[in-house]
């Protein structure tokens, strides 16, 4: 691929680095094409467990790169839709995604890292909804996200003054999961990435599922799918397993079926 780069590990944590790093990973066309791949990749392959994204350099993302279209002539209204998809793709990623942030996430960067399940900030990531600086509206899904992170009276704040924050001010209002010094944050998020891949992946699945749609539904609603989520973990080779595993006193290992 031109701009981010995939490894795959054999126990199922697949890294996605953003690799445009002279260009602090800002996002141009042949990213955008790419991203949209490899979490449709993520999505499909069993052998994938979980998904950790993060930047080359000394960024995360500075957001979309207005300077270079990739020879694209749509009108900007098909453009955002082409970017739709790619948010979209992210978040219907069945499996836990961590964004490990080690530097600026600006705009589409940072919203790139809100669109993770869980966010674990370098001490010196800094963030912004910087569109208004830019003359712009909010994009990358932010509208949806924030105001359901943090509220919608902070959400506004963010989105109007376009400042930029620091790690611990994100992790203050948050944003973020943890703060960890620069030189712990790759250890810090391969052990979150191990302990990840070696849960079951359909009940975390579901746990995710069940999560990102409780903003949309009534308690009862909520309480009649988690009944139906438990009634499918039931009849899952892993839900014996752990029990199994429990009664010997021994780490459950989980096939996802």
């Amino acid at each position: 691929m031109e701009a981010v780069r995939v490894d795959r590990a054999p126990h199922g944590v697949v890294t996605l680095t953003l690799n445009r790093p002279e260009k602090k990973n800002a996002m141009n066309a042949a990213m955008f094409n790419e991203l949209l791949a490899v979490f449709r990749e993520v999505n499909d392959a069993p052998a994938d467990r979980v998904l950790v994204i993060t930047g080359a350099g000394d960024a995360f993302c500075s957001g979309a790169d207005l300077s270079d279209r990739g020879g694209d002539t749509r009108h900007a209204l098909a453009r955002l839709h082409w970017v739709a998809d790619i948010v979209l793709a992210l978040h219907r990623i069945p499996k836990p995604v961590i964004a490990k942030v080690n530097g600026i996430a600006v705009g589409a960067g940072m919203n790139l890292a809100l669109g993770c399940d869980l966010i674990v900030a370098s001490e010196h990531a800094r963030f912004s909804e910087i569109f208004a600086r830019r003359g712009l509206t909010i994009d990358f899904g932010g509208s949806w996200l924030l105001p359901r992170l943090i509220g919608m009276h902070r959400a506004k704040e963010l989105a109007f003054l376009a400042d930029i924050i620091s790690a611990k001010e994100a992790a203050g209002l948050g944003l973020v999961n943890r703060v960890v010094p620069a030189s712990q944050l790759d250890a810090f998020v391969a052990d979150w990435a191990d302990r990840l891949a070696a849960g079951p992946p359909l009940a975390l699945s579901m746990t995710k599922r069940l999560l990102t749609n409780s903003f949309s539904m009534s308690m009862d609603e909520a309480l009649e799918a988690e009944g139906m989520a438990q009634s499918v973990n039931a009849g899952t080779e892993d839900t014996p397993e752990a029990i199994r595993a429990f009664l010997e006193k021994r780490e459950p290992k989980f096939k996802g079926r």
